[in-house]
């Protein structure tokens, strides 16, 4: 274990030195290593090319025709006032560095746009939000009857952690992120757990998992939440673990090729092959929509359901406070105090979820930095109006037949 805390030490402070000898180029062909470090130029390229720059699985939509998503008679006008200023679409989207965005009511399209590096035919990345896809994909292992309960120790699954902080720890308090586990998440550091954690992934010899073993306790299990990529990927290995299948493959199985997904979707994967369970699940705009509307409808496709029928309500309620604005934390899911959810991944992309319009927000992006308090006040205003606009709106909206959460 001292070797592979030595190595990891020599790469982050490699990957630093790196960093600041290539602060000032400008390159348009990004550089694996340093992709929480891009620049902007680097990440106009590198969001919808990630098959260009890492290795990747693709999900299949198999062969079913595609959903083609319902639209609105028209636009859905949003404005709304921030800090002051009087704000629209397209100031919002200008501002916060918006590349896609979708709208959905009630099944229906409201509103879709792209940005100058994006196109409806394209993919871009997801960081984060994979986790809560990862998450769901636990949910349709324990639906399939791969895992018995949450409340298992995670130890049942992965017995490499025995004896580790790990010991004790369920599978729910790795869903909540509340191990009591010790991690740094801080993406500035080049030397935090996390960047280590990435670096790890680019090196066969290394495994994830002595590095999670590796780590110590800071808290009783279930006492602290602590925002850890690395336990989403302990998520991620499990649900392998216990299906016997890649992520890629399983999310094919039992979501992308139920759901009449325009396009194939592309999972980065580490230098072991396996995916990486908490970022980088790359899809087209209206693809992620269509993942929100599967989520929406209580994760039915196909006139099956594919994960427990109760998952949807559990994995979305507040289990602790976030450390994210006023947002609590559920199964991999940020959780708002007025019903609302969402799925977050860094510089800038979102889903969000308010089930009281059945409304879903899909918003993509290239924040010039991992995490921005002012651009993500400003989309929260923005989530707020779209809400206003949509309660307003839709007594005047022709709405012929249900709502087609219902997916082919």
């Amino acid at each position: 274990m001292a070797s592979l805390v030595l190595g990891v030490s020599l790469l982050c402070h490699a990957a630093l030195a790196a960093t600041q000898a290539g602060a000032a180029a400008v390159e348009v062909q990004p550089s694996p290593g340093r992709f929480l470090f891009w620049t902007p130029a680097e990440q106009r390229f590198g969001y919808r090319n990630m098959e260009r720059i890492f290795p990747t699985r693709v999900v299949s939509r198999g062969t079913a025709a595609v959903f083609e998503l319902p639209r609105a008679k028209g636009e859905l006008a949003v404005n709304f006032v921030h800090h002051g200023r009087p704000l629209d679409t397209a100031t919002f989207m200008r501002d916060t560095n918006v590349e896609g965005l979708l709208v959905i009511d009630h099944g229906r399209v409201l509103l879709e746009r792209y940005g100058p590096d994006l196109t409806a035919n394209e993919r871009w990345t997801s960081w984060s939000v994979a986790k809560s896809i990862t998450s769901t994909l636990l949910g349709a292992a324990i639906q399939d009857g791969f895992i018995h309960s949450i409340e298992d120790p995670v130890t049942r699954y992965l017995p490499e952690l025995s004896g580790s902080a790990y010991d004790t720890v369920t599978i729910r308090q790795l869903l909540t992120m509340t191990s009591g586990v010790r991690w740094s998440e801080d993406y500035r550091d080049p030397c935090s757990d996390v960047n280590q954690f990435a670096h790890l992934s680019e090196h066969p010899g290394h495994s994830i998992l002595d590095y999670m073993a590796g780590l110590q306790r800071e808290a009783p299990p279930g006492t602290r939440f602590v925002y850890k990529t690395g336990e989403t990927d302990l998520i991620g290995l499990l649900v392998s673990r216990v299906t016997h299948k890649g992520l890629a493959d399983y999310l094919s199985e039992k979501i992308w090729s139920r759901t009449g997904m325009a396009r194939d979707a592309v999972w980065a994967l580490d230098a072991r092959g396996s995916e990486l369970s908490g970022c980088c699940l790359s899809m087209t705009l209206e693809d992620f929509g269509r993942f929100g509307l599967f989520f929406m409808n209580g994760g039915r496709a196909g006139g099956q359901q594919v994960l427990p029928a109760n998952w949807v309500s559990e994995a979305t309620h507040w289990e602790v406070r976030g450390d994210t604005a006023n947002l609590g934390y559920g199964f991999q899911w940020w959780i708002g105090v007025d019903q609302t959810y969402q799925a977050l991944g860094i510089f800038g992309q979102a889903l969000y979820f308010d089930p009281r319009h059945e409304l879903l927000v899909v918003v993509l992006g290239a924040w010039p930095s991992a995490s921005d308090k002012e651009r993500f006040a400003e989309r929260q205003a923005f989530f707020d109006a779209v809400g206003k606009a949509v309660s307003l709106a839709s007594p005047a909206r022709d709405f012929p037949t249900p709502s087609p959460l219902s997916l082919p």
